[in-house]
């Protein structure tokens, strides 16, 4: 596929954008909100040089926070911009950065919306997170002048052949990056067999996000109100389908406390039905003002920015997104919190971090409702088991430190060109 070919598919595409967001809409309302943006008209108001990030949704912009806090520090006489796709990614952006940084969505990948992005903010470089590559947006920042990098970059398998069947479309568009900082090694060699040039190895921002200094007592506090007598299991970052295969898992265990956290907001409800359905005992816990009943036997994690509280209040953590094919969620933050972690087959987004944490024994591999019941089993009738689980969790991110610093390197040499 050529350039001119993608852009003439996007502008065939372009009409239904809009009842994509309508779309989208009915489940959060959040969609219709800055609709213009989305087509390259801005009205934010800029008046210092601009260093545009764009951290697609939750997880990216939480990835981004150790880097965006080091271009805070570095760059006090520049704006720092935060580009996102998602209402949720949006909102965890101002959760986390409040008014230090200027946000807005990324338009449309077709070249009048990406020019009028670029005319209105005339950023000085821009930051792509991990696996965000829009081609038109490349080649308008080439035309520009404007260095663009991909950073954090990560590349499984299954997408290295997906790009491959665009060859020379991914193969111009890697080439137009100024840089590109992997993940791994395994990630760098796959960019580089699609065409990619100047690729290094820094290692996973993620590993650099540390938990907010409260979180430890928060989790306290939450624990409190869970019953600090009942064990708990805490299944977060949830996707479609994985709750009714985790209620199958817990409803072996008496006396478990189970905390579910979809991964997104607008499943809060679809999961509330679920526990209706099945006719389970559950608080929600955005209304959990006091110690949880006897009889309750699940938590509806619906509340936002509270993931390492979460963690800090549970004895066991089942990381979502693993179970179906869905590539897994972040199982850092879990090791961080030095707690053991239950990890499905499916897991190719994290593939590195999760064979790593399995073989050095921070994690355990469960494939389905009756191993996830004998996990769970077996790791509260041994504590000192789910101690050195943890233990060996925060030994991995303790090693594997140091991403933020290489990939600042990166920028500051791109923005003294």
């Amino acid at each position: 596929m050529t350039l001119t070919v993608y852009k003439f598919l996007l502008y065939l595409l372009l009409p239904f954008t809009a009842l994509k967001l309508l779309w989208r809409a009915r489940k959060q309302a959040e969609y219709l909100q800055h609709w213009r943006e989305r087509y390259g008209f801005y009205r934010t108001p800029i008046n210092k040089p601009v260093i545009w990030l764009h951290c697609v949704s939750v997880g990216e912009t939480r990835a981004a926070m150790p880097l965006v806090k080091a271009l805070l520090n570095q760059y006090p006489n520049h704006q720092i911009l935060l580009t996102h796709t998602t209402p949720t990614g949006r909102a965890a952006s101002e959760q986390l950065f409040s008014d230090d940084v200027q946000r807005v969505y990324l338009p449309y990948d077709v070249p009048f919306a990406v020019n009028g992005f670029l005319r209105h903010f005339k950023p000085v470089l821009g930051v792509l997170m991990e696996t965000e590559l829009w081609f038109n947006l490349i080649a308008a920042c080439k035309q520009h002048s404007i260095p663009l990098l991909l950073v954090n970059a990560r590349l499984s398998e299954r997408s290295a052949r997906g790009y491959a069947k665009v060859g020379k479309l991914v193969r111009q568009g890697l080439q137009d990056l100024a840089e590109i900082a992997a993940q791994t090694q395994a990630d760098a060699e796959r960019l580089e067999q699609l065409g990619a040039k100047q690729v290094s190895v820094v290692g996973n921002l993620k590993f650099d996000v540390m938990p907010p200094d409260n979180a430890v007592i928060q989790g306290e506090q939450l624990r409190a109100l869970l019953g600090k007598n009942r064990p708990v299991f805490l299944a977060a970052s949830t996707r479609e389908g994985e709750e009714a295969i985790i209620l199958n898992a817990i409803i072996q265990i008496p006396d478990l406390v189970t905390v579910i956290v979809p991964r997104h907001p607008q499943r809060f409800s679809e999961v509330e039905a679920l526990l209706q359905q099945r006719g389970i005992q559950y608080q929600k816990r955005s209304s959990l003002q006091q110690v949880a009943n006897d009889n309750t036997q699940v938590i509806l994690g619906d509340t936002m920015g509270e993931l390492f509280t979460y963690y800090a209040s549970a004895d066991i953590c089942l990381v979502g997104g693993s179970l179906l094919p869905y590539g897994g969620q972040n199982l850092i933050e879990a090791m961080r919190m030095a707690k053991p972690v239950l990890i499905g087959a499916n897991t190719y987004n994290f593939k590195e971090v999760s064979e790593l944490s399995v073989q050095k024994g921070a994690a355990l591999r469960v494939n389905d409702a009756a191993e996830i019941t004998q996990a769970i089993q077996s790791l509260l009738k041994n504590p000192h088991k789910q101690v050195e689980m943890g233990v060996a969790g925060l030994a991995i991110c303790q090693a594997s430190l140091g991403a933020t610093q290489k990939t600042l390197a990166i920028i500051s040499h791109n923005i003294a060109r």
